[in-house]
Formats: C-alpha cells, structure tokens, sequence
C-alpha cells in the first residue's frame, strides 16, 4: 500500500487484521509513522519516485494495491496486481487509459495558468465505500 498519502490506514488495519492476509505499507523516510498499529512497514527513500519504484518492483500478480497515483495504479494493472483508491474506486484496464488521459490534460491545464478546483474534500462516505470494496475485493479471494 501507498502509505505516504493514504487517509484510509485504519481501515485497511481494521478489514485485514481479523484474516491471515499480510498487509505491507510503504512510505518514504519523510513520511515515519510513530504509531505503526503492529503492522509491516517498509521505509524507502524520500526522493520523488521511491515509494511507487518500490511498490513497481515488489507487486506480483494477484496483489491488492491501494493507491491514488494514477501512474502506478496503470504499472501495477498491467501486472495483474488489484488496484483500489482510497476513495473506493476499483482501477481496470478498460478504465484506467481515461484516468490517464485526464491527468495529462489536467497537467497541460496547470502548466497554461488555468488552476481547478482541485479534488474533492476526502469524506466519511468515500471511507465507507472504500471500506466496503475492499471487503467485498477480500472476500473473492480470502473467503473474507
């Protein structure tokens, strides 16, 4: 899991600590936790591209990764590697070419000066729509 920027840490412990899966969070050295709730934590580099570089070459097929960067969530799709934002969004092939599409013309936007709104507030119904794609990710797999 992405782990630097993800608000939904929590939730994952909550869903994944009654079942026997392992769950790995990976965050740069800028981003330590002091409170790591028993969980596996692996702390890489704090240069730009460390923490996805990692998850990129650790992810095997079958995996479940949760992340917001549209960038990684195509590497690891193309993996075979499950990809679910924090906002519960369950990433596909057929999908996620429009994803990228729009964040290349969302960056050409930034670099001309025009600036939107930026993305929504993060709320208690996106939690719970994650917590519930997870669950039900989980339980094709688990027996969750």
């Amino acid at each position: 899991m992405d782990a630097d920027s993800c608000p939904v840490k929590k939730e994952i412990v909550e869903i994944t600590s009654p079942i026997s899966i392992t769950t790995l969070f990976v965050a740069s050295y800028a981003h330590v936790q002091n409170d790591l709730a028993g969980q596996n934590w692996v702390f890489v580099d704090s240069s730009k591209e460390a923490v996805d570089l990692y998850i990129m070459n650790h992810a095997t097929c079958g995996d479940i990764c949760v992340t917001q960067d549209i960038g990684l969530a195509s590497t690891l799709l193309a993996k075979g590697v499950y990809v679910l934002s924090p906002r519960g969004i369950l990433f596909d092939e057929n999908e996620i070419q429009t994803a990228l599409d729009m964040r290349y013309l969302s960056a050409r936007a930034r670099r001309q000066g025009i600036y939107g709104k930026g993305p929504k507030s993060f709320s208690q119904k996106d939690r719970e729509r994650f917590a519930a794609e997870l669950a039900n990710l989980l339980s094709k797999f688990a027996g969750f």
